[in-house]
């Protein structure tokens, strides 16, 4: 049985940091408890993307996105703010029930949407409150609601009642973010691809089932190399999307920069003759209106 969601308030936080001054995640130690300075609320020169190849060599340091340098496998604050601009409006429910240190919830209080997050680490949740600690330097969290739970079991969350999913799961065990003190059930331990794949089933059904009719899904998902070979993650991943009922309204192509171990794999590349893999997939799938798939017939026939 998957764990229950358990809501973690700021009563809680405060708890928590008095016994602990930072969180290990995959080896890295990352600060919290301490005052967040805030030099930019919101990001310079930003524009919306127009197509479907999204590159970011400069990572949003705005807000509090800076501070989560350390947390391994978190993503570029731009695109959870393109997502967000484009697929929602002021006031609606953004989810992501991956929400490791907060990079969505951050983003979703600054355009003003109400954000929900749940992450099966407490650590990453407390990181997640941390960083969510700013708003005209108060300490509330503004409207974001975080968990400690599964992606697999969203029982607090009812049928058809959100905007929109913006998410970022692990890709299998390329980063195991309880490392450190292993979590029952948490994907990033899983050591099978095929058990990967199942788990991650039941987390699309969870998605179909809490997301409105109409709405979109947004999920970053890259690939993996097993022995020189490619392991297409993503492409399994959306396969089950569509399985599942979700149509497929954009597959943008994100480029990865500086990536912590470039170095060591790209002279691996050479000596064992593979290429790196330097982009990612950020599938956007819709659920549909009402059952009714006629105008997608043309993105569902092979």
């Amino acid at each position: 049985m998957y764990k229950n969601m358990e809501k973690i308030t700021l009563d809680d936080y405060t708890e928590y940091v008095k016994l602990h001054k930072n969180v290990t995640i995959e080896k890295n130690i990352i600060k919290i408890g301490e005052k967040n300075i805030i030099n930019e609320l919101e990001p310079e020169n930003f524009n919306l993307g127009i197509d479907n190849v999204w590159s970011f060599p400069d990572r949003g340091k705005w807000c509090t996105h800076y501070l989560n340098a350390r947390y391994r496998g978190n993503y570029a604050p731009q695109i959870p703010r393109n997502i967000i601009l484009r697929y929602s409006k002021e006031n609606d429910t953004v989810l992501d029930p991956f929400a490791g240190s907060g990079t969505t919830l951050i983003e979703a209080k600054l355009l003003n949407r109400h954000g929900i997050g749940i992450d099966i680490n407490l650590g990453s949740v407390m990181i997640a409150i941390d960083r969510l600690k700013f708003n005209n330097n108060d300490n509330t969290l503004v409207d974001q609601e975080i968990f400690h739970g599964d992606a697999r079991f969203l029982d607090k969350i009812e049928d058809n009642s959100i905007d929109l999913i913006m998410t970022h799961p692990p890709y299998a065990n390329i980063i195991s973010y309880s490392e450190e003190n292993i979590i029952e059930d948490d994907l990033s331990s899983i050591k099978s691809i095929n058990q990967y794949y199942e788990e991650m089933d039941k987390v699309i059904k969870e998605i179909y089932r809490v997301l409105k009719n109409g709405k979109y899904c947004a999920i970053l998902i890259g690939d993996s190399r097993k022995n020189g070979h490619h392991i297409p993650l993503s492409f399994k991943i959306m396969n089950l999307f569509l399985k599942e009922g979700f149509i497929l309204k954009e597959d943008i192509i994100k480029i990865q920069h500086n990536t912590k171990t470039w170095n060591y794999w790209s002279k691996m590349s050479i000596k064992n003759n593979f290429l790196l893999l330097a982009y990612e997939h950020l599938f956007l799938f819709e659920k549909p209106l009402n059952n009714d798939l006629s105008k997608y017939k043309y993105s569902m026939e092979s």
